[in-house]
């Protein structure tokens, strides 16, 4: 027999397991959300990282290649979706400054793509902008290259970013970088 002063309770630990379910549930939920938000900002850095060293790159072909006529060979604005035959005239023969900004293009061209094939920069687009430098007797460049490509999640410019004419203006998922360098010109 049971004593009159003692309930039966029934249930209770099972309201309880429930309510530690779900909030181990939500707890999980958010960390899921926490993984896939650290992935895509782990995605965002690998295309930066490749649009610098892209840029730096072409940089640097630039500056091997450096001549009064560059502003003519390397300056405007290179689609990585543009026709990118193989330029091969340089290969075992004498190669102008203007044959060899050619053939660098169109190899910068094959390592867009290339990125593009491991998932980097969709879409890029590099925009080259060297200017004389007054002082300097016309040996001296300042150059301007602007890397813009398709990110994958919807991006809002700030107002500087957002005059940087380069790539897409219109597209709210453009990504950008902004290289500038100084170039002397030693011929």
């Amino acid at each position: 027999m049971q004593s009159p002063h003692i309930k039966v309770q029934r249930g209770f630990t099972l309201i309880e397991v429930l309510i530690a379910f779900i909030i181990l549930s939500f707890g999980l939920l958010g960390a899921v959300a926490l993984q896939a938000k650290a992935k895509q900002a782990s995605f965002d850095s690998m295309q930066r990282a490749a649009a610098v060293a892209l840029g730096n790159d072409i940089i640097q072909r630039i500056r091997a290649n450096d001549t009064i006529d560059m502003i003519k060979d390397y300056g405007g604005v290179i689609q990585s979706s543009a026709n990118s035959n193989t330029y091969s005239s340089c290969f075992g023969a004498i190669c102008s400054s203007s044959d060899i900004a050619k053939l660098d293009i169109t190899q910068w061209k094959r390592a867009i793509r290339a990125s593009e094939n491991t998932g980097t920069l969709d879409d890029a687009t590099i925009c080259i902008n060297p200017t004389s430098v007054a002082d300097t007797g016309g040996k001296g460049f300042n150059i301007e290259v602007i890397i813009s490509w398709q990110g994958r999640q919807e991006f809002k410019a700030n107002t500087v970013t957002g005059k940087v004419t380069c790539g897409d203006e219109a597209n709210n998922k453009r990504r950008l970088v902004v290289l500038t360098s100084y170039i002397y010109v030693r011929s």
